[in-house]
């Protein structure tokens, strides 16, 4: 009987030309894994929970309307008394009809009535603020409200 030496294989090398379809695939996985936000939000909101809720179609005619306490990183420096944040900024109920115009003025003017505004609003703020919000919406001539919401968490069968 003859023995046969065994011979090492060698792994192959790893193809070069198979890189750019790798790193492709990794940086397309990463932009739609990926969320970005245009607005921190510097005021805490745990908004209500609602059954009938619609999701927004045209995200770009959407502005946003932050109410409530501020954060954690805010609190020392504007208080915990409840806030109302338009873009990055605190500010005045007073002031929304400048903010109205400004977000106006970066849509095409026929989109203007399609515009909505999306109050995203704590749970625990009390009504007459967002009561005042919606008045000074009135003013600025906004037609489409919106109230950010919460699905109600599923919870399994009863027991009995």
């Amino acid at each position: 009987m003859f023995l046969q030496r065994k011979t090492r294989k060698s792994l192959p090398q790893l193809s070069t030309a198979s890189l750019p379809d790798i790193i492709f695939i990794l940086l397309f996985f990463f932009l739609v894994a990926t969320k970005l936000r245009k607005h921190q939000p510097m005021v805490q909101v745990h908004p209500a929970t609602e059954h009938n809720l619609e999701r927004l179609d045209k995200k770009s005619l959407v502005s946003y309307i932050y109410i409530g306490n501020p954060t954690d990183e805010y609190a020392q420096s504007q208080g915990n008394t409840t806030k109302i944040q338009l873009n990055d900024v605190f500010a005045d109920i007073s002031d929304i009809p400048a903010f109205i115009a400004g977000e106006r003025d970066k849509i095409d003017e026929e989109m203007h009535p399609a515009m909505v505004v999306s109050l995203r609003v704590d749970a625990n703020v009390p009504m007459g603020v967002v009561n005042a919000v919606k008045a000074e919406l009135q003013k600025a001539n906004v037609l489409r409200i919106n109230y950010s919401a919460r699905e109600p968490q599923k919870t399994g069968p009863r027991m009995r």
